[in-house]
């Protein structure tokens, strides 16, 4: 009889109310495992992968153990003395000779050797070369490396001969082309490099200090691309606690520099720097030598990046952007500044970046420095340097000088653009760094591309587009565009003409009219015409022509001659025009001084200008009336002025005598100065010089004028001598006892120069920095004058060709 069968089981709810507490307790239990199952499986696999490495290791060494014990002899060191590796086996052991005859047979070279230690007499390094084929120079190449150590078998050590056995070798290829041209190729120029090795020619030791233990190689070859002689190669480390020789680095150098350890970083270890320099620009590759966990070769070198930043900082982000940007020597500043509020502590790998930066920085500060007799290179160190100041006041020094420095912008391949870009990132409103990236543009792509450059920054003033504009003129050759507009400041002395040649002057240049030539109710059409000024005058004028002294040319006063005012070969007329401040006020104002030193003026117009062999002159068209003037001034020449150039100084008259009761010390000082000068000049005979009190009586009621000349905020004394006052003390002399008798006098009253009064000025402290009784020197102190735009102090002086205008030289220490 069959049994009845069990009734199904019902599936058991977690979610029951009346579900057992043991079963849910048990369910959890059973959850967990499978949250750590991920942990469980990297720990497996970490210990899978350091099984296989294991295994290989250990499988390569019983293979080299079988096949050639000699490679894994370094092993010995941690064997016990019983089980030791031979490595004194005979048939493998040679002779030097006998080393190139093996060589020889396999069409290989034996190269020179190079020590590992002290000598080569136990171990060295035996470069091996190859031949190539239908080659005229240059024609072997390394092929492979190999370490020989001394054979430590008695028997081979008691013949007279030496032998050897191999301790290590490694295959050498160069580094490929597409590398070693890297750094002077644009990322955009359709050749590349291909990927072909390069052969490598010369094998070397770092000598010196460098890391330990170990012995360190480089390997080098030479690439002539262009005009540059790149040098290149790979770095070669041996460690001698393996007996293993490793490929640690390819390298290469535009400058064709070998790569040197430095101590870049501090502390004892150096780091190796490969110089990639391209021209100007600095590229240093530093690298450190950090340790590995690989028996063959314990470390590694690693290159010192700038990116990532190593430290979460905004201050020290910016800092590493300028940096990458080229901009070395503000990032390191900025650097600077953050460590310091760091508490001079900053993080290794952040000390790493900084020292970097700092050695990019030394290199451009250097090339900065130095003074280039290229006004485009000097430019090109400026701004990689980040002297954007500095690099516009050579391109705005001269008309050639913009010239070269456009066709440098123009070459550029995004180098100093970049600089541009991240400054004004840091500096919206710079205005300099602002100018060069208009120049840039404006010399790679137009103006208007510049233009439109300059209207999209936001931080771009009214002022600073004006002063771009002038910039961008005088970049495509416009000279008179880089002169600041200004008005007229001129000095100098009226001359008659007889005849008025008008090709000898430049003539105003001409004048651009806008005519309305077509009109309707929706437009207008224009037509614009030049029309050339030619030189004439009113029926009432009449010509003259002014010989220039001195003129403000919007940025300074330049003095005759004008030897150093070079104008352009073309548009010279738009020169003058705008270097004179004539462009706008073509007036000048002609002067004369009356006997009671009363002033009269006339005005005249200026209407063209000559320039030959430093002397500037304008011929201008005067009234009749300055006919009249120049017979009333008794044939003293006539002075011509703008009416800003200059700003008369009259300080308070006063007497010798009068000084003197003011300040009796500084007087009694200058009183035996005072004789001695007009002994030297001789107005009066050589003599022992009286005492104060006579001196003073006798010259006490001389005029006397106090005024700074000298720009030093100390009042220089000027002293007015009239003729009778000299003509009086010259009929005198000195006795034995030192009382003054009556003497015939030395003064030749035919003279002009005798009859007019003369000036003497003394320093504050006592020293004569001007006189003009010399008979070479003729002038007269006609009037003191500050000049407009600065506050130079300057003396008008009367001579018979006119009137030239002197100002203190503090580099000279006298009137110039």
């Amino acid at each position: 009889m069959a049994n009845p069968s069990n009734p199904a089981p019902k599936p058991c709810r977690s979610d029951q109310p009346n579900s057992s507490p043991l079963k849910r307790l048990t369910e959890k239990f059973k959850e967990k495992p499978q949250q750590g199952s991920w942990l469980a499986s990297m720990v497996a696999m970490t210990v899978l992968l350091c099984s296989a490495g294991l295994i290989t290791t250990f499988a390569w060494m019983s293979i080299q153990f079988i096949l050639n014990p000699e490679q894994v002899s370094w092993l010995n060191k941690s064997l016990p003395g019983w089980g030791n590796i031979s490595d004194n086996n005979p048939e493998r052991s040679q002779t030097f000779r006998e080393i190139q005859d093996s060589l020889s047979k396999q069409g290989q070279i034996a190269g020179q050797i190079l020590p590992l230690e002290r000598d080569t007499t136990t171990s060295f390094l035996l470069p091996v070369f190859k031949q190539r084929a239908n080659c005229q120079s240059d024609c072997k190449y390394i092929v492979e490396l190999r370490v020989y150590q001394r054979a430590g078998n008695p028997e081979l050590q008691s013949v007279s001969k030496a032998y050897y056995h191999l301790a290590a070798q490694l295959k050498v290829t160069g580094p490929e082309e597409s590398f070693v041209v890297a750094p002077i190729v644009n990322p955009t120029d359709d050749n590349q490099g291909s990927s072909l090795p390069l052969p490598l020619s010369e094998v070397g030791r770092f000598e010196g200090d460098t890391p330990s233990p170990g012995v360190w190689f480089y390997l080098r070859g030479q690439r002539q691309q262009g005009t540059s002689a790149i040098a290149y190669g790979q770095i070669v480390y041996y460690n001698p606690e393996g007996a293993h020789l490793q490929l640690m680095l390819p390298w290469t150098s535009p400058s064709g520099q070998l790569p040197q350890w430095r101590e870049v970083t501090g502390g004892d270890a150096k780091e190796l720097v490969v110089d990639q320099t391209v021209g100007l620009e600095p590229q240093l590759r530093v690298y450190q030598v950090n340790s590995v966990k690989f028996v063959l070769n314990p470390i590694q070198l690693e290159q010192i990046f700038l990116t990532p930043p190593a430290l979460q900082d905004s201050d020290y982000q910016n800092a590493l952007m300028l940096a990458r940007s080229g901009l070395w020597t503000a990032a390191f500043e900025q650097l600077q500044s953050l460590k310091k509020q760091q508490n001079g502590q900053l993080p290794q790998a952040a000390q790493a970046q900084m020292d970097v930066i700092d050695l990019h920085s030394q290199a451009t500060r250097t090339q900065a420095d130095t003074t280039s007799t290229s006004p485009s290179q000097q430019v090109l160190a400026d701004l990689i340097d980040g002297r954007w100041d500095k690099a516009l006041e050579v391109f705005e020094a001269s008309l050639e000088n913009a010239q070269q420095i456009a066709t440098l912008l123009k070459a550029d391949k995004g180098r100093l653009w970049s600089r541009v870009e991240a400054q004004l990132r840091m500096n919206p409103n710079q205005q300099s760094v602002q100018a060069w990236g208009a120049l840039i543009l404006a010399a790679k792509y137009g103006q208007e591309r510049a233009n439109t450059w300059l209207n999209k920054q936001s931080k771009t003033t009214t002022d600073t587009l004006t002063y771009i504009q002038g910039l961008l003129g005088q970049l495509n050759g416009d000279a008179a565009s880089q002169i600041p507009s200004h008005s007229s400041q001129i000095v100098g002395s009226v001359q008659s003409i007889a005849e008025v040649n008008a090709a000898d002057w430049l003539k105003p240049p001409s004048q651009q009219t806008r005519h309305r030539v077509f009109e309707d109710k929706h437009h207008s059409i224009f037509v614009d015409t030049q029309q050339d000024v030619s030189l004439q005058k009113a029926d009432n004028q009449v010509w003259y022509q002014v010989e220039v002294s001195a003129f403000h040319d919007g940025r300074r006063w330049l003095y005759f001659p004008f030897t150093n005012l070079k104008p352009p070969q073309t548009s010279k007329e738009k020169f003058f025009w705008k270097a004179l401040g004539i462009d706008s006020d073509p007036e000048i104002q002609i002067v004369v001084w009356l006997a009671n030193r009363e002033q009269v003026t006339t005005t005249a117009t200026i209407k063209a200008v000559q320039f030959r062999d430093g002397v500037l002159r304008l011929l201008v068209a005067a009234d009749e009336s300055v006919e009249t003037l120049y017979a009333t001034s008794l044939q003293q020449p006539l002075l011509a002025m703008t009416n800003s150039a200059l700003e008369w100084i009259e300080p308070v008259p006063m007497t010798l005598q009068e000084l003197y009761q003011q300040d009796a010390l500084r007087v009694k000082a200058m009183l035996p100065i005072l004789w001695r000068s007009l002994q030297e000049s001789g107005q009066l005979p050589d003599g022992t010089v009286p005492d104060s009190q006579y001196i003073l009586q006798n010259l006490g009621s001389l005029s006397v004028q106090e005024v700074d000349l000298t720009g030093d905020a100390m009042p220089e004394t000027v002293l007015t001598i009239p003729p009778e006052a000299i003509a009086s003390l010259d009929m005198q002399d000195t006795s034995e006892d030192g009382s003054f008798q009556p003497q015939q006098s030395t003064l030749t009253s035919p003279d002009k120069n005798q009859s007019r009064p003369h000036t003497l000025i003394l320093s504050d402290s006592g020293q004569v920095i001007y006189t003009d009784f010399k008979q070479d020197s003729p002038a007269l102190l006609r009037a003191i004058a500050k000049l407009s735009g600065g506050q130079s102090v300057g003396l008008l002086l009367e001579n018979a060709h006119g009137y030239r205008l002197k100002v203190w030289s503090q580099k000279n220490q006298r009137f110039e």
